[in-house]
C-alpha cells in the first residue's frame, strides 16, 4: 500500500473524508468498496442512459455521488451531481454529451485506488462485514435487528460495522427489498429500529414509507431517514410522513449512532 500522501497528489480530499471515517484505518479498510459498488452502478447507468431512463438514471448518478463523497472524490461528486439533477430534468442531450466525462472520472479512481492498495479488491474482501447482510428478506428476526435500506455498498457496510457489535444489523439495497423485510417482520418486536435512504432503485424510499403508514407501523417500527437529497422539497416531503429524524449523506459514525439511539429511545416510548 503506497502512502496516503500519494492520493492527495492525486486531487483527493483525503482530509475532508476522514472527519467522516474518523482515521486512516477504517478509511483504508473501506475505500477498495468504491471499486465494488462503481462495478455494479455503471452498467446500470449505461442501461438507463440508452433507454433514455432519466428517472433511474438519477438513482444511480446520486449514489455515485455519495460514494463519491465519502472517500474525497470531489471531481467525480460535482460530475454526479450535475448528471443527477441534469436527468432529473430530462435533459437527456446533457447526459449524452458529458457522460463520457463521467465514466472517465470513475475509471481514474479505479486504477487510483487498485495502484494505492497494491491490489483489486474482490468480493471477498468484505465478506467479514457484510456477514449479517445476507439475512434473507423473509426471515423473522430473533435478536434485536436494525435495518439499514440503502442502494450503497458503502453506507450499508459503514453501518455494519459501526453496529455489528451491539445489534444484528440487516440491509436492503433497494426499496423493494426493505418492504419484504419490514413485511416478513410486521408482528416481531425485534426491529428495533429502520435507517431509510431516499432514494433507491426499484422501489424509492418513499413506496416504503407509504408501506409503513398503510400497514400502521411507524410506532413499532421507527423510522429516520438517511438521503443525499437536500432539497426542501424533498425534506418537507419526508416530514410529511411521522418518521423520527433525518440524517444528511455523508455523516459519521457519531451522527448515525445519535439518530440511532433516537429512533430507537422512539420505539420504547411507545
Amino acid at each position: 500500500m503506497k502512502s496516503i500522501e500519494f492520493l492527495k497528489e492525486n486531487g483527493i480530499d483525503v482530509d475532508k473524508s476522514l472527519d467522516l471515517f474518523g482515521d486512516i484505518a477504517m478509511y483504508n479498510d473501506t475505500i477498495g468498496e468504491f471499486i465494488l459498488g462503481a462495478s455494479s452502478k455503471l452498467p446500470k447507468l449505461e442501461e438507463y442512459k440508452n433507454n433514455k431512463d432519466m428517472n433511474n438514471y438519477a438513482v444511480y448518478a446520486h449514489s455515485l455521488k455519495s460514494d463519491a463523497k465519502y472517500f474525497g472524490f470531489t471531481k467525480l461528486a460535482e460530475l454526479a451531481e450535475e448528471q443527477e439533477q441534469r436527468s432529473k430534468a430530462g435533459d437527456v442531450y446533457y447526459i449524452y454529451d458529458t457522460y463520457d466525462a463521467l465514466i472517465t472520472e470513475v475509471n481514474r479512481l479505479i486504477l487510483l485506488i487498485k495502484d494505492y492498495l497494491g491490489e483489486a479488491p474482490s468480493d471477498r474482501s468484505t465478506e467479514k462485514q457484510e456477514t449479517k447482510e445476507v439475512i434473507p428478506n423473509t426471515e423473522v428476526f430473533s435478536a434485536p435487528t436494525i435495518l439499514v435500506a440503502d442502494d450503497s455498498n458503502i453506507v450499508r457496510n459503514f453501518c455494519i460495522r459501526i453496529f455489528n457489535d451491539s445489534y444484528n444489523v440487516a440491509a436492503a439495497k433497494d426499496g423493494e427489498e426493505a418492504i419484504n423485510i419490514i413485511n416478513a417482520n410486521q408482528n416481531n418486536d425485534n426491529l428495533k429500529a429502520i435507517l431509510l435512504d431516499l432514494n433507491m432503485p426499484k422501489k424509492d424510499g418513499f413506496a416504503v414509507l407509504d408501506f409503513i403508514q398503510e400497514n400502521t407501523l411507524f410506532e413499532t417500527m421507527p423510522v429516520s431517514i438517511i438521503s443525499g437529497d437536500s432539497s426542501k422539497e424533498t425534506i418537507e416531503k419526508a416530514f410529511t410522513y411521522p418518521i423520527v429524524d433525518m440524517v444528511k449523506k455523508p455523516f459519521n459514525d457519531t451522527d448515525i449512532k445519535r439518530v440511532v439511539e433516537k429512533t430507537i429511545y422512539f420505539k420504547e416510548m411507545n
